[in-house]
């Protein structure tokens, strides 16, 4: 009976053989294509991810700015008033905006007592008139009686007096005269000079004193950028230099610096710069404006802008190593002039740089590097795609 105990021990050990056998041959055919796997990522890995141009650091000719920012303000304003004293506005002429010429009539004020103090004043220059000429005849009388001793020198000498009182009086109500005229010419308000008119306060029926304030006018319509400067700028500008600003919601105006003010600000540290602005410019006294003032040019080191990209406030630029690879490096960046910015520091001048197409590539990946900028433009196309 042990035989066949036997027989199946033997059997099950060869069944056992076997599938071990078979179990290996999987093992290996599994291993043998884990390993051709990772040699084909080692390759697509090893493969530059894309193609792109290089660039490096080149001299570039840019302007050398100050920038501001300041109120436009009025030239010089003028405070138009009534020099009549007690009278009554009757008309006004113009309004706010309005241009107005030089002598222009801008309000009149009722003129009929003023009127009648004139008159009154020029009866008595004609009473006075007639009162010295009957003095002028006495006294030649006098002249003339003194050799024969027909009068007395007391006589002569009051017909003396009495011409000199005369003329006296016909001087004071001369005088009075002007004085009515004066009054009369001030019941019209003139322009004082060419402007347009910022303010006015005039209103018809107001009896006013001598000295109130009815418009006021900015004088030839010119108007000034009132630009703040710091201290350590203001050593750099000149009258005469160009100036260029906007104002909020308006058009670019050129202007031109006309002065400096002696004094700087004790608590900002900035100093005025006064730029005249072209007549009929498209700004308004009491807008705000920033600008900037060009003093030329200078020699910069400079990248294109598509080469420089902005992450988390700070400036960078893929800088490509000697095995190909990219890495990110931050830069400080200057003055930017149409498609180029200035380099001020990170990288040395004869630096690789990814010239456009850095958002694709990520740090540390390997490029390839290309003249032709139709390819570079294909391969950032397909790595948008990917």
């Amino acid at each position: 009976m042990r035989k066949p105990r036997l027989v199946i021990t033997t059997a099950t050990i060869a069944a056992i053989i076997a599938i071990v056998f078979v179990l290996s041959m999987r093992s290996a055919t599994t291993t043998t294509t884990t390993t051709t796997t990772a040699s084909e990522e080692s390759a697509a890995v090893a493969k530059p991810a894309l193609a792109v141009s290089a660039t490096t650091l080149e001299p570039a000719l840019l302007p050398i700015r100050i920038s501001a920012n300041g109120n436009i303000m009025a030239w010089q304003e003028a405070s138009i008033g009534t020099e009549a004293d007690g009278l009554r506005l009757t008309e006004v002429k113009v309004e706010v905006g309005d241009r107005v010429r030089r002598g222009q009539i801008l309000a009149v004020f009722a003129a009929d007592t003023v009127t009648t103090a004139l008159a009154r004043s020029r009866a008595r220059v004609a009473e006075a008139e007639a009162a010295l000429a009957g003095a002028i005849d006495n006294r030649q009388r006098a002249d003339e009686l003194k050799t024969t001793g027909a009068i007395s020198a007391q006589q002569i000498q009051q017909y003396l007096t009495a011409d000199r009182t005369a003329r006296a009086q016909l001087e004071a109500a001369q005088a009075d005269e002007k004085t009515q005229s004066l009054r009369l010419a001030q019941t019209q308000v003139h322009a004082p000079d060419d402007g347009v008119i910022s303010a006015s306060s005039a209103t018809v029926g107001a009896v006013l004193p001598a000295g109130q304030e009815l418009f006021r006018l900015i004088r030839r319509g010119r108007l000034e950028w009132r630009a703040e400067i710091a201290a350590f700028d203001l050593a750099k500008l000149r009258p005469g230099q160009a100036a260029r600003l906007i104002p909020v919601g308006g058009e670019t105006i050129e202007g031109k610096l006309r002065m400096l003010a002696p004094k700087v600000n004790l608590q900002t540290r900035n100093g005025l710069v006064y730029v005249d602005l072209p007549t009929g410019a498209p700004a308004r006294d009491g807008m705000f404006a920033r600008g900037e003032f060009d003093l030329g040019a200078e020699q910069a080191m400079t990248l294109p802008l598509s080469a420089v990209q902005l992450r988390d406030g700070f400036s960078y630029v893929l800088r490509i190593d000697r095995d190909s690879r990219v890495i990110q490096t931050k830069v400080t960046v200057g003055r930017r002039a149409g498609a180029r910015i200035e380099i001020t520091g990170g990288i040395d001048a004869s630096a690789r740089v990814v010239a456009s197409g850095g958002s694709f590539i990520g740090d540390g990946d390997l490029v390839r590097v290309v003249t032709d900028v139709s390819a570079v433009a294909s391969a950032s196309a397909a790595g948008g795609t990917r």
